[in-house]
């Protein structure tokens, strides 16, 4: 036993060797960076522990004096701050000056210079340059001697300017216009399309330079004003991010300054509000553009706004904008609270509008993104999506309700027009004895203006969906101006017909009448629809009506040639009464010449009811005027079915007939039931007989 474990010795040997030379190799770590260890490496320095030792470096943002990355003892640590703008060589250029910040750093311009783009950014090369004077173009097709010794003025400012005089210059931008706005006589003189022309240069000019040399101006609030009431109000801050109110004489303005720094550049921000009481003279009388979307009239209160009447303006005219020239879209709404001495009356209403420039260097007022929010008697607030280059202000609009009166005879009148125009249409088309040209005249007028009364009667309030209420607005347009269309060949009939009382060959005339009557009745108005709708069809259908919007003077595309219908028509009724008077003057005693004659001048004076000429009573929209023109024109089928055939002798004849072959059908139908009946009486008598027969022997019988 003791030689097997002495022969293991050897092996076990070994293996202690072994075990005791891998303990040497690997001895246990310390971590001289932990807890308990007495190293530490100094200020602004962190540990990092090895194998077998440790080294020291900075903390991040912290640098050693010599340029090492690490050290091992605490007298090493010389870890000091970096500053960044040390290096700025690689951001900013000789046009700038470093600032440190907690984490990083910022350039800013030099004494004197300015943001070329409007902003710093550190990844631009060239940054601060010298502030030139923008350029001010004076407005197209415009000369007078005021605006020409205007911008005389602005050019001799813009080559005096200089950056450190920027204040100066803004002021002396602010008195010249003023001056000009003051200037009696030569702007007065303009016409409207001019005058709304030279406000938009102004408007536009003045913005532009004033956010371009406010650029140059020190941190800090800036107000100015004029002895005409002008007055400016800036706000220039290096941090913007904070609410900003500026207050001019009439005006306030509040607006978060977060929309013009979305960018993320970093440079001076600047805010302006400009009130100019002299611009109001300019734009008076200018074209306003009801936005339908945010201006809704409820349904339940539904007014026909009078938009194609100027709105009158009570407060000043302001103009706001900020640095940045991208403002269209704002993320948060700027509030603007209106000052005025004007108290809206019962019947007028209140808008939030701003001018809208136009391409052809004009403009208007829009409420397109602005709002009414509050308005009471010497006050208006108003909240805003927009700046930039846009004037914002309050126009005051008069509302005209509707007259129950009148809605009651439109509507009592349009139905007794429908019957007629039915009874009538079937008349000319079924009535053989008085077809002609003339008949067929009358029906294609009679089922236009059916057609034309019942689409007026069921939808021209089916205002909820836009598209359909457009439709609707279209198919109105065509029906009317077809059945004036109709009208006016009525008219050219009547004339040629009169004419033919002097005339011996007629009938080549009429021939013509005949060929282009279908034509021109139906495809001209079809013509003039089809441009109206490809030019501006979004101006079919407004907020109250299913009829023409009066923007941009679109219900000119209707009143235009239903006023020359009624101007031809109105001649061709004077020159048949001057036929008609030359030929009474010589006629002899016959008789029957006589009664066509006469029956011609009765027929021309209806035709002055009938043609559309009473519309001309439609200028007239006062008091017994407006009772009168609705009276007429909504009897309008009542007075064709009177004069075509209640009082045709013709016509009268055809519906004796028709009353006799009634009357006859009635009676045949009635004899023949009298004598059906009678034929079942005695055939039921007869059977009751027989039967009598059959039956009494049965009966004798069966006593028997």
């Amino acid at each position: 036993m003791r030689n097997k474990y002495l022969r293991l010795l050897p092996g076990f040997s070994v293996l202690l060797l072994l075990s005791s030379r891998s303990a040497d190799q690997n001895p246990r770590d310390i971590n001289e960076c932990g807890s308990f260890s007495k190293v530490f490496c100094g200020k602004f320095a962190d540990c990092h522990n090895t194998n077998g030792s440790y080294y020291c470096t900075c903390i991040k943002g912290y640098e050693l004096v010599s340029g090492a990355t690490v050290f091992h003892k605490e007298s090493e640590n010389t870890c000091q701050e970096i500053d960044k703008c040390n290096i700025r060589a690689r951001y900013c250029d000789d046009s700038t000056f470093c600032v440190r910040t907690l984490d990083s750093y910022e350039c800013h311009c030099l004494p004197g210079l300015v943001p070329k783009s409007g902003f710093l950014n550190k990844q631009s090369t060239t940054q601060c340059g010298v502030i030139s004077f923008p350029t001010w173009t004076p407005p197209p097709g415009v000369k007078t001697q005021s605006l020409s010794s205007f911008f005389e003025r602005v050019q001799e400012l813009g080559r005096d300017f200089k950056s450190a005089s920027a204040k100066d210059t803004i002021e002396g931008i602010i008195q010249v216009v003023d001056d000009l706005l003051e200037t009696p006589g030569e702007l007065d003189n303009l016409s409207c399309s001019e005058q709304h022309s030279v406000a938009t240069t102004l408007l536009t000019g003045q913005e532009h330079i004033l956010r371009e040399l406010s650029r140059a101006l020190p941190n800090g609030p800036l107000t100015f004003n004029t002895s005409a009431g002008t007055e400016l109000s800036l706000e220039v801050n290096q941090q913007g991010h904070r609410n900003v109110t500026l207050s001019v004489n009439q005006a306030k303005m509040l607006l978060t300054w977060d929309p013009e720094q979305e960018s993320g550049d970093s440079g001076p921000s600047v805010v302006g509000l400009v009130s100019s009481p002299g611009m109001g003279k300019l734009l008076a009388e200018a074209p306003f553009v009801l936005d339908i979307k945010e201006q809704a009239v409820p349904h339940e209160t539904r007014k026909d706004l009078m938009q194609e009447v100027s709105p009158i303006l009570v407060s000043d005219v302001i103009s706001a904008f900020v640095s940045n020239n991208n403002t269209q879209i704002l993320s948060s709404p700027v509030t603007f609270v209106f000052k005025h001495s004007v108290t809206p009356g019962p019947r007028q209403k209140v808008f939030c509008v701003f001018w809208e420039h136009g391409q052809n260097g004009s403009g208007h007022w829009a409420t397109k993104g602005c709002r009414t929010m509050d308005t009471r008697d010497s006050s208006t607030t108003c909240q805003c999506t927009h700046l930039s280059s846009f004037a914002v202000l309050m126009a005051h609009y008069d509302v005209q309700e509707e007259n129950p009166a009148l809605v009651v005879i439109t509507y009592v009148g349009l139905s007794l027009s429908l019957l007629c125009l039915l009874l009538a249409a079937l008349t000319f088309l079924l009535c053989k004895a008085i077809q002609n040209t003339s008949t067929s005249l009358h029906l294609h007028l009679s089922v236009c203006l059916f057609l034309a009364h019942l689409l007026f009667l069921t939808a021209i309030d089916r205002t909820e969906h836009k598209v359909l209420c457009a439709i609707i607005a279209g198919a109105l347009h065509y029906l009317y101006l077809a059945s004036f269309t109709w009208m006016l060949l009525e008219g050219l009939n009547l004339f040629l017909t009169a004419r033919n009382l002097t005339v011996v060959n007629y009938s080549s005339v009429n021939k013509l009448i005949k060929k282009f009557m279908l034509p021109v009745g139906y495809v001209v108005p079809a013509v003039i629809v089809a441009i109206s709708a490809a030019s501006r069809s979004h101006l079919y259908g407004t907020c109250a009506r299913c009829w023409l919007c009066p923007e941009k003077r679109f219900t000119w595309s209707f009143l235009g040639p239903v006023c020359t219908i009624i101007f031809v028509n109105l001649a061709f009724f004077l020159m048949t009464l001057w036929i008609l008077r030359s030929k009474l003057s010589s006629l002899n005693s016959d008789l029957s010449t006589l009664r066509n004659t006469r029956m011609l001048t009765f027929k021309a004076m209806a035709q002055l009811l009938l043609l559309g000429c009473t519309w001309c009573l439609g200028i007239l929209q006062v008091d017994a005027m407006a009772y009168l023109f609705t009276i007429i024109n909504s009897l309008q089928g009542v007075f064709i079915f009177l004069v075509y055939c209640l009082l045709s002798q013709q016509v009268q004849e055809q519906y004796r007939k028709w009353l006799k072959k009634i009357k006859k059908t009635k009676a045949d139908s009635e004899t023949y039931t009298l004598s059906s009946r009678a034929v079942s009486e005695a055939s039921k008598s007869s059977n009751t007989k027989i039967t009598h027969c059959f039956q009494s022997p049965s009966v004798t019988d069966s006593f028997e």
